[in-house]
């Protein structure tokens, strides 16, 4: 075979691949936006859109924690960053009156910019030491919740208003949540529009040239840092990214539940946020998608065995991190584990 052949055929593989990945996104979003709200309306469990709802939620949070195992860090602080965006967001709708489709980037910047500040120093520690401190951040956030004037201690904020409509130069972009028939359903598509540019996002930067220079911190910071990679200013701005992430998240929750309190988001929801990643597969963008999908609807199910039900969910856990050390993602692509699957 010539060397021209050579090169159409590859150029034959790589559209056809393109071709696969367009055409499963695109049943992806239709299910995601018409299958789902039209089984929920054919059998009446409107309470699905909840549980959906904070599922897409839970897996932007979870993807935060994601990208920070990209660059070789096991973060089990994200938790903080949520509480840290709900409040941020809910402050300032009740307090100074602002639309709360503002607050939400507001509350992303604010913690991207708090975490700047925090992971200067602790962005230094690997392993363990890294993620014990990530874990202490949570209780801060919790202790510093209780303690400040602003937040209302243990009240938390409560009543907070439904999103407002968002209007741009006279154009109603998003109604006024308080006046439409079915608020879960807007919810969800909100959760569910979010979730999609958060995973795109996420696929573009995995796939783009700092994706790649993130893949060799992951791989050998010391190899990475001899060849003029500048480690420090990758690990700030991914971690960042992760933060903001994880605003976002915890802004959206305060808005479903209109409330918010400092035990809103704990260690636990951290350390959840972790398993989501480890569960989908730390070596696919989506995993933490499917990670939190299955964490939480498998929760739920547990429910019928009363007190066992966490001796049973940890069990499975395990065996599944025994079995399927890649994530449940593996199965599906066997021999594939490039972040960009």
């Amino acid at each position: 075979m010539s060397d021209i052949q050579t090169k159409q055929a590859g150029l034959t593989g790589v559209s056809g691949t393109h071709t696969k990945q367009l055409a499963g996104a695109a049943v992806f979003l239709i299910v995601l936006f018409v299958v789902v709200p039209m089984m929920i309306s054919l059998t009446g469990r409107w309470d699905f859109y909840y549980t959906l709802t904070s599922v897409a939620l839970l897996s932007i949070a979870s993807a935060g924690v994601w990208l920070t195992f990209y660059i070789g860090r096991i973060n089990i602080g994200q938790g903080a960053y949520a509480l840290v965006g709900g409040y941020v967001s809910a402050i300032l709708v009740t307090k100074y009156g602002l639309v709360f489709w503002w607050t939400l980037p507001l509350a992303g910047l604010f913690c991207a910019f708090l975490s700047v500040f925090i992971g200067l120093p602790i962005l230094r520690l690997k392993g363990v030491y890294f993620a014990m401190i990530t874990l202490v951040l949570t209780e801060v956030a919790r202790l510093s919740a209780l303690a400040l004037p602003i937040t209302n201690g243990a009240k938390g904020i409560v009543s907070i208003p439904l999103p407002q409509k968002l209007s741009v130069f006279g154009l109603t972009l998003i109604p006024d949540f308080s006046t439409l028939e079915n608020v879960k359903l807007a919810f969800y598509y909100v959760a569910c529009v979010l979730m999609v540019l958060c995973f795109a996002g996420m696929y573009r930067l995995v796939n783009s040239r700092l994706g790649h220079l993130c893949r060799s911190l992951q791989q050998n910071e010391e190899l990475a840092s001899s060849i003029g990679v500048n480690i420090t200013y990758l690990r700030i701005i991914v971690y960042a990214i992760s933060s903001f992430l994880g605003g976002i998240g915890g802004a959206m929750f305060v808005a479903i539940s209109q409330s918010v309190y400092p035990s809103s988001f704990q260690v636990a929801d951290s350390v959840n946020f972790m398993l989501n990643c480890f569960l989908g597969g730390l070596g696919y963008v989506f995993g933490p998608m499917l990670g939190t999908l299955l964490l939480y609807f498998g929760w739920d199910l547990l429910f019928e065995f009363g007190k066992y039900q966490l001796l049973i969910y940890s069990s499975l856990l395990i065996t599944l991190m025994l079995f399927l050390p890649n994530g449940v993602l593996s199965i599906r692509l066997p021999g594939k584990r490039e972040a960009g699957q």
